[in-house]
């Protein structure tokens, strides 16, 4: 894992790197390229203008028409003297139909479907998808050579009409967006892309690499995937390819000859984006009903562009022409998507952030997507709402993964800690006088009864091993695992205090778990703190019962007693007489949740008694392992 994120950290790297060298070169280029090789007018003609017929209008060179139509007419000059300036004039033409003639009449360029068919068939390039659309434009690329509107006759003076055709019933169209004109000096349509288009495309670019690397890159750096991110990711990098074909839009017609799968792509990429955004939202949805609606809306959503998509390739209906369909279908889902989140805004804190800090991407998307039904001066900023929802999402990622850092060095602290109290446990357990004692009663058995001898030998390695394997155990142990290791420790001590020791037990309860040991402390309080310090020895008893809503173990000695206030007004005095005893409270109230309680009177006996809540037994250890972890975490 460590390896595919470092691989993925320096792809990323290298990508952002080579997009910044590309741009600061074309910036520098910028500089030293004379700006009429590829800054041309918005204008093919200047004079006036007339909207599906209406009155004329006056318009100049660089004054953008923006009037909605369905068909406009221009008549004027040439804004330039192209004989003396440029060798070709391209107009890239969107979604509608053009003639260009003289006012006389003389047609000097056209782009119809008539004239897209005989220039299909010239170039036997066989039969195009664009034949089987007969009333869709598509995006195309129509060149002029000013070389020979001077073979024509065409002087500065000669008064042109340039008409417009927008073909579709539903929804209309302006110039500024349908038509753009390039005056070419030798390659000045790539220059314009070069130096107008490309910073734009590789600014995208950039944001498709945040959403394929950063995004989920990131969220698993603590190795939990988010799926918010995730999906946030992908937004991004459907978003950015959107951009990108957008940005391309006027030029695609250079590399793809059908002007409808020009148009096609342009579409598809809008689907690809609507999508994830709407997978986006559902992701931040918590309900199980709320999911389902969201699972069933993007599913239509999906459905519907399909079908769509097979009607276009079919040659039934274009893209554009179901485009007001869809975004109603698209304004309708975004906005069921925004009432579920509302509905779980009283009670989920992260759901209102999210929504606040997507309020630039609704407002922004929603004045575009009624951009589609009403003219609305000053549309098409969507892109400013999703580049300030982006930044705020990155701010909010980079708060998050600060959380989680902090939270898992609070986890890697508690776990060192629980490591280090299993090795004080277990070096309290095999003290070296301990050790000598168990050594010096099996030595002194060795010639008495060396059968003896060699099961306390068995079972004392038996007794270590268990203590060193405690090390590597971080989960709770089941009862009767603990009980085992337990009478191999008894046993040793047996061995040691002869018939002093006696040891009892009543087990009605073994169905639960606890940390590994410890009961082990609490029997050695009793054993050498307790019947040990007697002269006459005693008796230590290890039961087990089963509450109605805990488990219990309890162990019982006979032996001196203590005054338990006093040593809790002394907690060193404690610590030194019951060795382990902290420890063993700390791991059953962590892991657990449990609780040692500790009874004693002086020359009648102790009682300790360990609580295991029953609730905490499915998922116990909730402090302490990486599972446990990543669910306090989601």
């Amino acid at each position: 894992m460590k390896i595919l994120k470092s691989k993925g950290w320096t792809l990323a790297a290298i990508g952002v790197a080579l997009v910044m060298l590309i741009s600061g070169i074309l910036a520098a280029l910028r500089f030293y390229v004379p700006s009429k090789l590829y800054d041309t007018p918005v204008n093919l003609l200047e004079g006036k203008y007339s909207v599906d017929g209406g009155e004329w209008k006056e318009f100049t060179a660089d004054q953008s028409i923006t009037d909605r139509f369905h068909k406009i007419e221009t008549r004027g000059k040439l804004t330039l003297d192209t004989r003396a300036y440029y060798d070709e004039i391209n107009l890239s033409t969107k979604d509608v139909w053009f003639e260009l003639k003289t006012a006389a009449g003389n047609k000097i360029a056209a782009y119809t479907f008539d004239e897209m068919k005989l220039s299909y068939e010239h170039l036997k390039v066989g039969r195009p998808l664009a034949l089987e659309l007969p009333d869709t434009p598509g995006y195309r690329i129509t060149t002029l050579w000013p070389k020979l509107l001077t073979e024509q006759g065409i002087t500065p003076d000669t008064e042109l009409v340039l008409n417009v055709e927008y073909p579709y019933s539903t929804g209309w169209e302006n110039l500024e967006n349908s038509l753009h004109i390039t005056y070419n000096f030798n390659s000045g349509l790539y220059l314009r892309f070069f130096f107008e288009a490309l910073p734009v495309v590789l600014l995208f670019v950039l944001v498709c690499f945040f959403g394929i690397f950063f995004f989920p890159i990131a969220g698993r750096i603590l190795g939990r995937m988010d799926y918010r991110y995730l999906t946030f990711g992908a937004v991004c990098f459907f978003w950015g390819t959107y951009m990108i074909v957008q940005s391309l839009s006027i030029y695609l017609n250079l590399w793809i000859m059908d002007p409808t799968l020009c148009m096609m792509l342009d579409h598809l990429t809008e689907f690809g984006f609507l999508s994830s955004l709407l997978f986006y939202f559902k992701t931040n949805l918590r309900r199980g009903s709320s999911q389902g609606i969201a699972n069933l809306t993007g599913t239509i959503y999906l459905g519907v562009a399909i079908t769509l998509l097979i009607l276009h390739l079919t040659g039934t209906a274009d893209l554009t022409s179901t485009e007001v369909l869809m975004n109603s279908i698209t304004g309708t889902f975004i906005l069921l998507m925004i009432v579920l989140l509302m509905t779980e805004v009283k009670g989920s804190r992260d759901t209102l952030y999210f929504l606040l800090s997507c309020i630039p991407l609704i407002l922004t998307l929603g004045i575009d997507l009624m951009d589609r039904f009403i003219s609305i001066p000053g549309a098409h900023f969507f892109w400013y709402g999703m580049a300030i929802t982006m930044f705020v999402q990155i701010i909010a990622l980079c708060y998050d993964l600060r959380q989680q850092y902090l939270e898992r060095l609070r986890y890697e602290k508690m776990q060192k800690e629980l490591y280090e109290a299993n090795v004080a446990v277990m070096v309290s357990q095999i003290q070296p006088h301990f050790m000598y004692n168990a050594l010096t009663s099996i030595a002194m058995m060795c010639k008495k009864d060396p059968d003896k001898a060699q099961e306390a030998t068995v079972t004392f390695a038996k007794y270590l091993r268990g203590n060193m394997d405690s090390l590597k155990q971080k989960e709770p142990v089941p009862f009767k695992q603990e009980l085992e290791h337990l009478k191999k420790y008894l046993y040793i001590e047996q061995l040691r205090f002869g018939k002093k020791l006696n040891v009892e037990y009543d087990i009605q309860a073994t169905d639960f778990k606890l940390p590994q040991l410890s009961v082990q402390p609490l029997v050695e309080n009793a054993v050498k703190h307790g019947v040990g310090m007697k002269r006459k020895g005693g008796t230590v008893t290890i039961a087990t019962r089963e509450t109605e809503e805990a488990y219990e173990v309890i162990i019982t000695d006979d032996g001196v007693g203590f005054d338990v206030e006093a040593a809790r007004d002394n907690k060193e005095k404690e610590k030194d007489g019951h060795v382990g005893m902290e420890n063993t409270k700390r791991r059953i109230r962590e892991m657990c949740g449990g609780e040692v309680v500790i009874e004693s009177t002086i020359d009648v006996g102790t009682t300790a008694r360990l609580i295991l809540p029953k609730k905490n037994q499915d998922g116990c250890h909730p402090d302490q392992s990486e599972g446990s972890y990543q669910r306090r975490r989601s």
